[in-house]
């Protein structure tokens, strides 16, 4: 099933190109019913927190130049603020709407990091990894936007992963999903950048979940992205980014001049 968030912040389900409207993320029908082309879609997630998870790829830890000969031994977090959430293009119309990702003054190398994302259904606190999928409302794309020389310049990560809109997501939620099954690629400007099969992560979902929540409690509409795989590389001025993950989905973003 595929769950949108659209217009002024309804939840629906899509089936083809036509959305019935309910009254939650996983609520009833209301009887409503719009054209997929004719809304506007909103990142499908309404979190209190973002969490994200570094060097979860081993070849992505090779290409940042860090030391790969001892796998990571827990995830390696850290946090984009909800500024960062922006709305994905709708797929359906051809010119590709949605958040414009701003390049800020701030950097000269802005980086794309292609991610697939979880969004939490209900409160999780302490949930053993056996039952930490269970907890999940649905899977979407996410671009980890990256400012890198400030990733490397700065104290905390603040600038590099926390400046506006540097969190796109969507186009939405897909429920019935083997997250360590599915392959994820992303494109700049139709050009492939990056491939891999998700069950080349270090840390399975599952283990991510549980793990975050035995310290913090997840909210529902929570989100949680689970690394990068290798091929992140720079973004210019204009640039159109594609993630696309097979069983969900395409997110498109472009980069602002």
């Amino acid at each position: 099933m595929k769950l949108v968030r659209f217009g002024a912040g309804q939840w629906g389900v899509l089936e083809g190109e036509m959305i019935h409207e309910t009254d939650g993320p996983a609520g009833n029908p209301t009887g409503r019913h719009f054209d997929l082309g004719g809304v506007t879609l909103l990142a499908p997630a309404t979190p209190t927190k973002i969490v994200c998870v570094g060097r979860n790829y081993l070849d992505h830890i090779k290409e940042m130049g860090n030391d790969a000969q001892e796998l990571p031994k827990e995830p390696g977090l850290f946090l984009k603020g909800l500024n960062t959430l922006a709305h994905p293009a709708n797929p359906a119309r051809p010119d590709h709407s949605g958040d414009v990702v701003p390049y800020p003054s701030f950097t000269n190398l802005l980086h794309y990091e292609g991610e697939l994302a979880v969004v939490i259904e209900r409160r999780m606190k302490n949930v053993p990894e056996a039952e930490a999928l269970d907890y999940v409302l649905g899977y979407t794309c996410a671009l980890d936007v990256t400012a890198r020389d400030k990733q490397k310049t700065d104290l905390q990560w603040v600038r590099a992963k926390s400046a506006d809109k540097f969190c796109p997501l969507g186009p939405w939620l897909v429920t019935s999903l083997d997250p360590q099954n599915t392959v994820l690629r992303t494109y700049v400007n139709g050009e492939l950048r990056q491939e891999a099969h998700t069950s080349l992560m270090i840390f399975s979902v599952a283990q991510i979940l549980s793990y975050i929540s035995s310290f913090m409690t997840l909210e529902p509409g929570d989100v949680v992205l689970t690394g990068t795989p290798e091929g992140v590389g720079e973004l210019k001025r204009g640039d159109h980014v594609e993630v696309a993950i097979e069983g969900i989905g395409d997110l498109h973003t472009r980069i602002g001049h």
